[in-house]
């Protein structure tokens, strides 16, 4: 009997540590279930949603029991009790105070509203952030988050969210969030009601879902953070597209919220600017990482905004597939003229050069080439990438357009594979310009290589095995070019080396490009970033055409 009695305290100990809670919730103003409600565990990544009917089922095995579990939905009151507590009942019934709204007495001001549109613009589909249920059985009832600012009290029109890729078979489920910001992270949700949507395919117009908020009267004023939180799983995936050198945020359930410096989700915000309120010290906008404070950050947004809305890039009279060995090499056309071809930078495209195509080609042929894997170019291998690869793919072009001789103008990644095709093909270069390129990785200053180090463990760490794109794109940061000081020296073409004084590129880096090169002359670009086609495109086109007419 004594034995019979230590099995039963055994088993009801085992029930006790490793128990399922299931349950229902339920309004207590109204007597009716509250659907999908967040139940979870304080500082846990661990917990559930509940469904459409306010049922729920939590697994607390091995929690601490003097953890608190907590239950919120915007619109009603936290519910929090101790893990031992709440094991206590079984199923679980949890009533949910609704909030009292107190209704201030307002007095009416005219107010100049100015219309603003705040936030991560880029619709690209090689930088991503992945939604896929599948894949990610543990962590996908997670919520990403992007910081802004605003010195003056703003109202948020319209919340956007630019989509990739959407595949499923049913509406997904998703909630929105506004949150005041504390020590550099999300704090408290202001929201007084939950904003909540099935998203389906035909909602998302131009690879974008916009969702109107206005009515919800949500202002804001400081630093705060707008939230995504998937809340039920769905058969199939989404791609969010993302901007490198931006910082998003992400938890799972009451986990603490991480910085993902991989990537920012591309969420931007329409909102009202009352230009009559009083200022703060913050400035307006999208909050930049405090970790890239060091100048190499300007706003394009504007630039991005124009670049998307160009036909360069997308143009099907000027545009053409050039069908290699695992790619199809896109590619478009202008002018006429000595043969020049235009290569962006890493994750960009065509479209970066829309403030150059037009001026150059008025004077000279202008291919402009997305490079394989990137813009409309399609790569199928899952081979890594090189510049000496790219510098093949551009060759190739040349022989199919039957181009003896071609000037080069590259960008970044595009001025790496410009420096790689001088030393591979030297008698097919006549001339190339090189805008914030490296010889090797360490010419890139050391704090953005640790943060590419870091996005490229975070990216190992989140993304299914689909983004094999996104890993070869960092990859190729990290690892190359590797072009030394003797192989500068055999370069006989005439290269113009431009960089910005704010350049992620290190100075002395491009100094050391300029001298090693033979027949070199540089330029460094005043008040500009890396960004430098973007931010000074005029004084770029005056100094590329200048370069290329000399004798």
């Amino acid at each position: 009997m004594k034995k019979l009695n230590s099995l039963f305290l055994l088993l009801a100990a085992y029930a006790f540590h490793a128990q399922v809670i299931s349950g229902s919730i339920i309004s207590k103003n109204e007597n009716r279930p509250v659907s999908y409600v967040k139940i979870g565990v304080e500082k846990e990544t661990i917990g559930t949603v509940s469904d459409n009917k306010g049922d729920f089922s939590i697994d607390l095995s091995g929690m601490d029991p003097l953890h608190k579990v907590r239950v919120e939905v915007p619109g009603y009151e936290t519910y929090s009790e101790t893990v031992q507590d709440f094991k206590k009942q079984n199923p679980k019934k949890i009533l949910l105070q609704e909030k009292v709204k107190s209704i201030k007495e307002i007095a009416i001001k005219p107010k100049k509203l100015v219309e603003k549109n705040w936030g991560v613009n880029t619709k690209t589909k090689s930088v991503l952030y992945f939604v896929n249920p599948a894949g990610d059985n543990a962590g996908f009832l997670g919520e990403t988050a992007l910081e802004f600012k605003t010195k003056k009290r703003s109202k948020i029109k319209n919340i956007n969210l630019n989509i990739a890729r959407y595949t499923s078979t049913e509406p997904v489920l998703m909630r929105y969030s506004i949150y005041t910001e504390k020590n550099g992270f999300p704090d408290k949700n202001i929201l007084d009601e939950e904003i909540t949507v099935q998203l389906t395919e035909d909602m998302i117009k131009d690879g974008t879902f916009t969702l109107d908020v206005n009515e919800h009267n949500i202002w804001v004023q400081g630093k705060f953070f707008v939230g995504i939180h998937f809340l039920k799983k769905f058969n199939g995936s989404i791609k969010i597209s993302a901007a490198l050198f931006k910082t998003g945020f992400i938890r799972e359930f009451y986990g603490d919220w991480k910085k993902m410096t991989i990537a920012a989700p591309a969420i931007n915000i329409d909102v009202k600017v009352d230009k009559s309120a009083k200022d703060t010290k913050e400035d307006d906008g999208y909050a930049d990482d405090d970790d890239l404070a060091q100048g190499w950050l300007a706003d394009n947004s504007k630039n991005i905004q124009e670049a998307d809305q160009s036909i360069y890039g997308k143009n099907d009279s000027a545009g053409k597939y050039l069908k290699l060995k695992d790619t199809d090499l896109y590619y478009e056309v202008y002018g006429e003229g000595e043969p020049l071809v235009l290569l962006h930078g890493n994750s960009g495209s065509i479209k970066d050069y829309y403030q150059q195509i037009p001026v150059l080609s008025k004077q000279y042929k202008v291919i402009a080439v997305d490079t394989r894997g990137q813009g409309k170019s399609k790569d199928t291998s899952r081979k890594d990438f090189t510049y000496k690869l790219f510098a093949d793919d551009v060759k190739a072009l040349a022989d199919e357009l039957k181009l003896d001789k071609i000037n080069i103008v590259g960008w970044s990644d595009g001025g790496n594979t410009g420096l790689e095709f001088a030393l591979k093909y030297p008698d097919r270069l006549n001339k190339l310009v090189t805008i914030g390129a490296n010889a090797f990785p360490e010419g890139v200053e050391d704090l953005l290589i640790k943060r590419f180090t870091s996005q490229m463990e975070q990216l190992n760490q989140i993304a299914p095995a689909e983004g094999v794109n996104e890993r070869r794109l960092l990859k190729i940061m990290l690892t190359e070019p590797n072009i030394r000081k003797n192989d500068l020296n055999k370069i006989k073409s005439p290269v113009l080396v431009i960089a910005g004084d704010r350049d992620v590129v290190k100075a002395d880096h491009t100094d050391f490009i300029s001298k090693q090169i033979p027949h070199a002359e540089k330029k460094i670009y005043q008040d500009t970033t890396h960004m430098v086609p973007y931010e000074k495109p005029d004084q770029l086109n005056v100094d590329i055409l200048s370069f290329l007419g000399k004798k």
